[in-house]
């Protein structure tokens, strides 16, 4: 699968990262420019920019206001960032950093493009990369295993999350490597109640108490802070018009409405397992 690898470093403080995301400096800022993106690179001023991780999704510490089960949101975090070489990170009471041991750590990213918010969807190395900065490598499933995203999947910290630019093959390796933390009931996975189902009886039952696919708990969040019940959920599903396609089948739908259900009124579940459904950009 070919990527464009730009070098550069790793920054945090002013930052909220998280699980899945954080912000990278290219040592080269005209790189940006070969990103093939619908959408443009959002650079900040300081040359920042808001990397999205390609094929994983940790549990969200800061989502308008709301946050799932802080301990394991925070075990992410606190993982990649001493993967990526920080050795002290503080915080203030909303995650943002303030302070950081040492202030930045080198890496480089391998990316084919930004998600609808300008942020660059990205495989993420640490340390010398394995091409030149400003070049396109083609990523196999060794390379893959080098970087954060497979390191975080193998823990068992974030579930695999699949958009249809990730290749088949590097979608099988994620897979892989969750399905063993989920079997060692590593991370997340012994806390996961996705497919078996939840009760939810207030908004805190999905920000305190049970651990599920942060996709579903972003829709969740916003249907819930518009006053609606959990029984009108398919509806507002249909509504965003989210397009997926279950792989074991073929399925292809446009609403998460066919992949969700509620039943009695209050009850939500995930009709299949994360890593068998394709997400497409919105």
């Amino acid at each position: 699968m070919p990527m464009l690898l730009i070098k550069g470093t790793f920054r945090l403080k002013g930052t909220q990262p998280d699980g899945d995301t954080v912000h990278f400096v290219a040592d080269d800022p005209e790189e940006w420019k070969l990103v093939r993106a619908r959408n443009p690179v959002q650079v900040a001023g300081g040359g920042e920019v808001k990397l999205r991780f390609e094929g994983i999704d940790a549990l969200e510490t800061h989502y308008h206001g709301e946050h799932q089960p802080l301990p394991l949101g925070r075990a992410a975090a606190a993982e990649l960032l001493t993967w990526l070489g920080f050795n002290q990170v503080l915080r203030d009471h909303d995650e943002t950093v303030t302070a950081s041991t040492p202030e930045s750590t080198p890496g480089y990213i391998l990316t084919q493009g930004t998600d609808i918010y300008h942020r660059v969807v990205a495989l993420v190395g640490r340390g010398a990369p394995p091409v030149p900065s400003g070049t396109d490598v083609t990523v196999d499933v060794p390379l893959l295993r080098q970087t954060a995203n497979h390191h975080l999947a193998a823990r068992g910290l974030v579930y695999p999350t699949f958009y249809r630019t990730l290749f088949r093959d590097l979608r099988l390796e994620l897979t892989a490597a969750a399905e063993q933390a989920r079997t060692a009931q590593q991370g997340l996975w012994p806390k996961d109640v996705s497919t078996t189902g939840f009760k939810i009886t207030a908004l805190s039952t999905i920000t305190a108490d049970v651990v599920i696919l942060p996709k579903l708990f972003r829709r969740l969040v916003d249907h819930l802070h518009l006053g609606l019940s959990v029984s009108c959920f398919p509806a507002y599903l249909a509504g965003k018009e989210d397009k997926v396609t279950v792989l074991s089948t073929g399925e292809r739908f446009v609403g998460l409405q066919h992949v969700v259900s509620v039943s009695n009124g209050d009850t939500v579940r995930l009709l299949h397992p994360v890593e068998d459904l394709l997400f497409d950009e919105a």
